[in-house]
Formats: C-alpha cells, structure tokens, sequence
C-alpha cells in the first residue's frame, strides 16, 4: 500500500491521471475541492484547470500537476496494527522519521539511486507534531524536458523534495512538494539550503492549513 506513495509523487505514466475538470476519480470533486476517496480530507484544488492541471488518485493518495511548478503529492494511509504498535513504541516524532525513511526515501532510492535525506525538521505545534524532510533525488525532477529533438540533458537536475508527515485519526499523511525552480530555472538558480528548506517549509504548512478533516464520528448509543 505505502508503495503507492512513490508511483504517483515520481510522476509516473498511470491512467488515473486526469485533467482538472474531468470527474472520473477515485475520489471526487465538489466544485474547486478534491475530497479524497477515503472522506479522511478534502482540499481546494492548488492547480489551476485554466493552466492544464491534472489530478491522479487512487483510494489513498492524490496527486496535482501542472507544466509550470506545481507538483504536489497528499497520501492518507490507514495504520495497521502493526504501524499502532510502531507509533505507540517509538513516540510521535522518532516514529514519522521511521516512516519516512524506511517507506518514502527507500522507495525514492530505488526509482532514484543516490537519492538521500538533507535535513529534517521537527515541528511539535503543527498537527500536534509533525516532521518536514527534505530529500535530495538526482534525475528525480518531475520538471525536466521529457521530449526533446536533442535527446535529455547532459546534466540531469537534482531535485529536492519536501516532505511533511504528520499522524491524525489512526491514519499517517505524507505532503510532498518538488522545488521547481530547481529545474525550471537551472544554470541561473542559486539559493542556499537554508533558503531552499525555508521556501518548502513554508509551501508545505500552506498546504497542510488547506486541509479540511471531517468531524468526529458519532458514537452509537
């Protein structure tokens, strides 16, 4: 299940992958808003249907596009009873680090090798604790040429991806964004990690105050 995550945030070729306005999801839209298939959030659509997004889904996770610099990635994955025993044992935030590491990043590795964690960042105020990564991909870019008369590039970018992972409702959300500009600007994009971690940060928590949850279940009497 959590090998999902890699196949739709790596921008691989699935059919599942529409255009903003087409309604044949595995969740669905109301108007601007994705609601996932599972119901465990909704979110206004960050891709413009003007500019060409597209939406991917499956039961578990979403993805948006666009071709300018949008390539945003929410994946809601229920906790088995293993993954309880995992969170209960090692604590919220050694317990995210585990997910991410051994689910996530491998999984980039393997489509990506060379693929490495940066840095990470514990954030103990958001979602009641949630951790932001960033990750180092070469030829990992969702943004370099794809078709081109003079085959791809020499040098292949190194993308770097944020990602924000945080535990609500027995389920584990994993955000993921790729810095664009990276690819989208090359030879003239300079900016510092520090710079690069602020401007992922910062478009990650933008993202995770969009989210809408649905209100507790009523209890049966």
């Amino acid at each position: 299940m959590f090998r999902q995550f890699l196949l739709l945030t790596a921008g691989a070729l699935v059919p599942a992958a529409v255009s903003a306005q087409n309604v044949e999801l595995a969740g669905r839209l109301e108007g601007d808003t994705y609601v996932s298939a599972t119901g465990e959030f909704k979110v206004p659509l960050p891709v413009l249907r003007e500019l060409g997004g597209t939406i991917t889904d499956t039961e578990n996770v979403v993805t948006f596009t666009d071709s300018y610099n949008t390539h945003i990635s929410i994946a809601c994955f229920p906790q088995d009873a293993l993954q309880r025993w995992e969170f209960e044992t090692r604590g919220r935030r050694d317990y995210l680090l585990y997910f991410f590491t051994d689910f996530v990043l491998a999984d980039f590795a393997r489509r990506f090798p060379g693929s490495t964690i940066e840095s990470a960042r514990f954030i103990p105020e958001l979602m009641e604790g949630a951790l932001v990564t960033y990750a180092l991909l070469p030829g990992g870019s969702y943004f370099e040429p794809k078709d081109s008369a003079l085959g791809p590039p020499a040098n292949k970018v190194t993308a770097k991806r944020g990602t924000l992972l945080f535990v609500r409702n027995g389920h584990v959300f994993v955000l993921s964004t790729e810095l664009a500009e990276r690819a989208t600007q090359r030879s003239t994009y300079q900016a510092t990690p520090e710079k690069e971690n602020a401007q992922l940060t910062g478009r990650l928590t933008e993202l995770v105050g969009r989210l809408v949850f649905p209100g507790p279940k009523p209890h049966n009497p």
